[in-house]
């Protein structure tokens, strides 16, 4: 059938999980819990951050930006996911899908930068301790963080004007519980030449550049952390840049299982939930990494427990 002659579609329907059943009301629950979890989790490491004289450091004022970024993602995904749980599937239109998308790319670009951002940071307190708050100022850390957002909020910018240019005719389903980049291009039925060759070009220097960036500071810390003569001096220099090593693994982890090696097309609910780990649990656990494991965010929590207490 010529593709010239279907009609043009305005909305596209989106299946999300397809029918639960009995299991809806618990799948539901147990997503809605997660969310709320992850919201509080981040907006807390936001305040904290904020309100807390001993966390004024880059690292925490980079990790306040993560949480900011995670914030942003998941309330792009997860209350439509919520609501599609409770229905089934649903329809959205082809201005809201593309707003979706742009969403998501703004979080996502921003932070493969502020991962790069805090694998800078950790590198020049550990090996270039006595440089550090020369390297480290707050006027270069506040560059870093807006360059972050500036380049995540213009190049998604750019991508979804190129997608906005799209035709879309005939078939309107995604077999997916938000819109994606690579279902969306699938629907259309005009050239996505020029869109993949921009989302090609992108991939390097926003996702793989940065990944590079951080294997390659943490090899030079590692070096430096097997150098320091005392076992005492190396657990301590190590601990203060695992948390963040942690975050780094889980999320290029989930984002490369999608994105760069995505299951096959008969794997789709092994993509759904790889999706949901990234765009559900993962915002939750990064929080929790750094609170557990690191002492001044603890100390800081157990602080205004103590207060609110009094």
């Amino acid at each position: 059938m010529d593709k010239r002659n279907q009609s043009t579609i305005t909305e596209f329907l989106l299946l999300g999980f397809g029918n639960l059943n009995s299991f809806k009301i618990l799948v539901f629950t147990l997503c809605f819990i997660i969310y709320i979890m992850a919201l509080t989790a981040n907006a807390l490491v936001i305040v904290l951050v904020g309100v807390t004289k001993s966390l004024h450091s880059p690292m925490y004022f980079f990790l306040s930006q993560l949480s900011l970024s995670e914030i942003l993602f998941t309330s792009n995904i997860v209350p439509n996911m919520l609501w599609l749980i409770l229905k089934g599937r649903g329809k959205v239109s082809v201005v809201q899908c593309l707003s979706q998308l742009y969403l998501l790319a703004v979080p996502t670009i921003a932070q493969c930068l502020l991962l790069a951002s805090m694998s800078f940071d950790r590198h020049a307190a550990i090996c270039r301790p006595l440089s550090y708050t020369i390297i480290m100022t707050y006027t270069h850390q506040l560059q870093m963080v807006t360059w972050c957002w500036l380049l995540g909020f213009s190049l998604a910018l750019n991508v979804c004007i190129l997608l906005s240019k799209l035709k879309f005719c005939g078939h309107n389903t995604i077999n997916h519980f938000y819109c994606d980049i690579a279902p969306v291009l699938q629907l259309s039925c005009s050239s996505t030449s020029s869109v993949e060759l921009v989302i090609t070009a992108l991939t390097f220097p926003v996702v793989l550049l940065p990944f590079m960036f951080i294997i390659v500071t943490y090899i030079s810390i590692i070096q430096t952390i097997l150098k320091i003569p005392s076992s005492t001096g190396r657990h301590k220099a190590f601990s203060t840049c695992s948390s963040h090593l942690i975050i780094v693994c889980m999320y290029y982890g989930t984002l490369s299982s999608i994105y760069i090696f995505p299951p096959r097309e008969n794997s789709i609910n092994l993509n759904k939930g790889l999706s949901v780990l990234y765009t559900l649990v993962t915002p939750l656990f990064n929080p929790l990494i750094y609170s557990l494991r690191n002492q001044d965010i603890r100390g800081a929590i157990f602080k205004y427990i103590q207060y609110l207490r009094l």
